[in-house]
């Protein structure tokens, strides 16, 4: 997977910088053209002697190589690798990067950088369990950045604690896995719903849900990333999406996403349902705005169409539907329920009662629960959760052409 892939190694000052000469030959067994770039700090943990013998490359620390007026040019690394990689990476470095402090040629390089960006962070324990480094890596990570959590272990300080750089063996394996995830869904035509609905009321008000729109559209991200074609069926959300793979529909009302559903399932392989559909609509709309002049006002509703039930009942044998269920109590059961009853082929499972999970969160906990399994996850970024997801996804995908 990683024959022919232009690599940039980032290096920061750490002790851990000594993995990196072991992470550079790895890289380079298996196929990867490498380019080292360093900070000056960097270079008082490994020679660039070492490092240059390694990849028959000069590294890279500084703008100008010469005085004569040769440079190094970080746009041109930017557009020359297929991936950036920087490790160890310290918490100065991270900061720098979350904050765009441009001072040395390595901040440089990944803020030109057009190809995706690995981090794999290398401190000692407290530095790393520190509200701002956190913070931090929470920012690379909502950028698209694709951070390698640190092991725990004996630490440079001789404190046992979460703080060691990631073997090398397993940031090689996480970049194959990247790549090989690249094209996995080519071809493929993907359906996904996401956002809330609005059921007017009158001109100026409706009935709607907290949905932020933020699953549906990292499932969204992910799909297109890996190659599929997606129709992303979207109703009243503060988002956008800028990938060519990606067809938005813009839909306010449960009907107007019904009818959209329908049409668009007819030509999909698989239909994600992560839309939070209102059950209930009001049975007239006012054509003037309300006045508030009595004590109450009752409106009455009526039932939606249920968009999960229709796709199942239509959905064929060479088509999967995944569903989403958001519960308080019992969440297990119902979920089973929901799966049973919808036809659907797997469903996620989001409880109200997870701390830092549902509705505008920036993070997510889910259960993936099919007709054999259940499998729960831990608390993640929702573009983690949604690779967890389509992963599960592409394996039904799989199995389905096998057979």
């Amino acid at each position: 997977m990683l024959q022919g892939k232009k690599i940039v190694l980032g290096i920061t000052g750490s002790i851990a910088a000594y993995k990196a000469a072991i992470l550079t030959r790895l890289l380079i067994k298996k196929g990867a053209e490498v380019q080292i770039v360093i900070t000056p700090s960097g270079k008082e943990f490994i020679t660039p002697i070492t490092l240059s013998a390694l990849t028959s490359k000069p590294v890279i620390s500084e703008f100008f190589s010469q005085r004569d007026g040769t440079w190094h040019s970080h746009v041109d690394l930017g557009l020359w690798a297929d991936a950036m990689i920087i490790a160890p990476a310290t918490a100065s470095t991270i900061g720098k990067m979350a904050h765009g402090i441009a001072d040395n040629m390595l901040v440089t390089t990944y803020l030109s950088m057009k190809a995706p960006v690995f981090i794999a962070p290398a401190m000692d324990l407290d530095m790393f369990a520190h509200p701002a480094t956190q913070h931090n890596l929470q920012i690379l990570q909502s950028y698209g950045n694709h951070i390698i959590e640190p092991a725990s272990g004996e630490l440079a300080s001789h404190l046992v604690g979460k703080g060691r750089m990631e073997e090398p063996e397993n940031i090689v394996r996480k970049l194959e896995t990247f790549f090989e995830k690249q094209n996995d869904l080519s071809g493929k035509n993907i359906m996904i719903t996401a956002g809330p609905t609005y059921e007017k009321i009158d001109p100026v008000r409706f009935i709607g849900n907290y949905s932020s729109g933020k699953m549906g559209f990292a499932l969204a991200e992910s799909c297109a990333k890996r190659g599929a074609n997606v129709t992303l069926i979207c109703g009243p959300v503060n988002l956008q999406t800028n990938h060519p793979n990606i067809k938005c529909i813009n839909v306010e009302s449960a009907e107007q996403m019904y009818q959209a559903a329908i049409q668009e399932f007819l030509n999909a392989d698989a239909g994600i349902l992560c839309a939070a559909v209102a059950d209930f609509t009001p049975e007239t709309i006012a054509k003037e705005k309300i006045k508030r002049e009595k004590d109450k006002l009752i409106i009455q509703l009526s039932p939606t169409k249920d968009i999960a039930s229709a796709l199942g009942e239509k959905k064929k044998g060479n088509q999967l539907l995944i569903g989403f269920a958001l519960e308080t109590n019992e969440e297990i059961a119902h979920a089973q329920n929901k799966l049973r009853k919808k036809n659907f082929d797997f469903i996620v499972l989001n409880s109200l009662n997870d701390e830092g999970a549902g509705f505008r969160y920036d993070t997510n906990k889910i259960t993936i629960i099919d007709h054999q399994n259940i499998t729960p996850y831990p608390l993640k970024n929702k573009k983690e959760v949604a690779e967890d997801i389509i992963d599960k996804l592409v394996l039904l995908l799989c199995n389905q052409t096998n057979h």
